[in-house]
């Protein structure tokens, strides 16, 4: 039975989710129907289709008691919007339904599994629960919560317990979820059960003691080319290596794992995005074996930032293919993108010396390659540009450093407006790659060996795109108009 609850949040996205536009909305990236969006729920392939729930808060465009968002798509890039999925309308989570996911079960049904929160003065309690549907309406089970705080281990937090992830190993449902361990730092802990209503604590497969931020959010593990690959986005990381976020970050931990001890072996830590809008990423298998990650994008850091008038806030990245590659994790843009391209322009042995643009070359939703073939000093792509706006790339070949700068681009001064990375260039050579989709920027360099998403708060006339050489550089375009 629908919930009071549920039932109010549903009419209110009809009412006013129809008053946007498309226009006044990104085209391919997922945005929420109508008020707040942030986490990537639920990122699952159920009965020939993609769908993705979402944090939501359908009743202001700041974040508030949270309820599950829905869409789903046959290419992960046009996104049909469904009625909410859930509400906070049970005693175990009425003070929200937060992060979780999905899956399909043998017998075709199609499971949310979420964090349920409940306050009791100052006391907050996190516990894992379940709902079960088929695509559009889902029931949550009469044995709710069915991971409590007595399957926290010892010196574990009850109060910092949340987003399960859950798949099927052909045997029983595991899933692991987040954890703030007795040194006040973050772990992941797996959890195993035949039933989904009875779970089994199985063990702590990995744990940040101190050395990779505090709670660690979202966990999702799944091995990929041979390798086994933990994902966590943590709390206040404290670091000063360039190649990683201070504060909130995401991070990709590769190494193996030990089935005997249900333990995971870290060998490395690498970013997942290196610039200014990447959080709580989660992932999926799709049916033709193809590891595909979404993530919010967005910081916190800005999320306020809402424009004037607008009654939705908050996206998606791109779903992205990954792959493990020389240590190193690789990131492209799903292959469904390349079915939207339209009308092509290139360029080739393009000389630059001081400011130059090129005809054809501009717009603010597009996919546009440019490969440095050649240079001797700074080099630096603006786009999304006008009189008095741009967001830029800025390449320095003698140190290797590439920066995102989006300080002229409407953004209010005390926010994240800039990233500075070192890349892997080869004798100055670079290849970078752009998604403009009206609201977002999304890089990704040398084939996906680094990524780099930035939301943007440009009016949407600032469409131009031009290039600055200090010195000279030789550049190769090619871009392709979206639609």
């Amino acid at each position: 039975m629908i919930s009071v609850q549920l039932t109010e949040a549903r009419a209110y996205e009809r009412l006013h989710g129809a008053a946007v536009s498309p226009e006044q909305r990104p085209l391919f990236h997922l945005s929420p129907t109508v008020g707040w969006l942030n986490d990537p729920n639920g990122f699952s392939f159920y009965q020939g289709e993609y769908h993705l729930f979402y944090q939501y808060h359908p009743y202001d465009t700041n974040w508030g008691p949270m309820h599950w968002g829905h869409c789903k798509s046959k290419d992960m890039l046009h996104w049909e919007r469904l009625p909410a999925a859930l509400a906070p309308d049970q005693p175990y989570d009425q003070n929200g339904c937060f992060s979780g996911s999905a899956a399909e079960t043998p017998e075709g049904q199609h499971i949310l599994m979420y964090t349920g929160v409940r306050k009791d003065g100052n006391r907050e309690f996190q516990t894992q629960c379940i709902a079960v549907g088929d695509g559009i309406n889902y029931e949550k089970l009469p044995a709710n919560p069915v991971i409590t705080k007595e399957l926290v281990p010892p010196g574990g937090s009850f109060q910092d317990f949340r987003d399960p992830k859950i798949w099927w190993d052909g045997s029983q449902w595991l899933a692991v979820a987040g954890n703030r361990t007795e040194d006040g730092s973050g772990a992941v802990l797996l959890y195993a059960s035949r039933d989904l209503k009875d779970w089994n604590f199985k063990g702590t497969i990995d744990r940040s003691r101190n050395q990779w931020g505090k709670m660690w959010e979202c966990p999702d593990l799944f091995p990929l080319d041979g390798q086994m690959v933990l994902l966590v986005s943590p709390q206040e990381l404290e670091t000063s290596d360039l190649n990683f976020h201070k504060g909130y970050e995401s991070l990709c931990l590769l190494g193996s794992w030990e089935p005997e001890k249900n333990r995971f072996i870290r060998r490395s830590v690498l970013p997942i995005d290196q610039g200014l809008d990447f959080y709580a990423p989660q992932t999926l298998l799709a049916p033709d074996g193809r590891r595909i990650m979404v993530a919010w994008m967005q910081d916190w850091d800005s999320a306020k930032c809402v424009p004037e008038g607008q009654n939705w806030f908050g996206q998606m990245t791109l779903p992205r293919e990954l792959h493990i590659r020389n240590g190193r994790l690789i990131q492209q843009p799903v292959r469904e993108l390349e079915r939207w391209r339209g009308e092509r322009t290139a360029y080739e042995n393009v000389e630059v010396s001081g400011d130059m643009s090129l005809p054809g070359i501009f717009g603010r939703t597009l996919d546009l390659t440019l490969r440095l073939q050649a240079q001797d000093g700074p080099f630096t792509l603006k786009f999304a540009q006008d009189n008095s706006h741009f967001t830029a790339f800025t390449f320095q070949p003698d140190r290797s450093l590439l920066t995102l700068d989006r300080s002229h681009s409407g953004l209010p001064k005390g926010h994240a407006l800039s990233r500075t990375i070192p890349v892997h260039s080869r004798e100055g050579l670079l290849e970078l790659r752009l998604i403009l989709d009206r609201f977002s920027v999304e890089a990704f360099v040398n084939g996906g060996e680094q990524t780099l998403s930035a939301t943007l708060y440009t009016p949407q006339e600032a469409a131009g795109i031009s290039f600055q050489a200090q010195g000279k550089a030789v550049i190769q375009l090619e871009q392709y108009a979206l639609a």
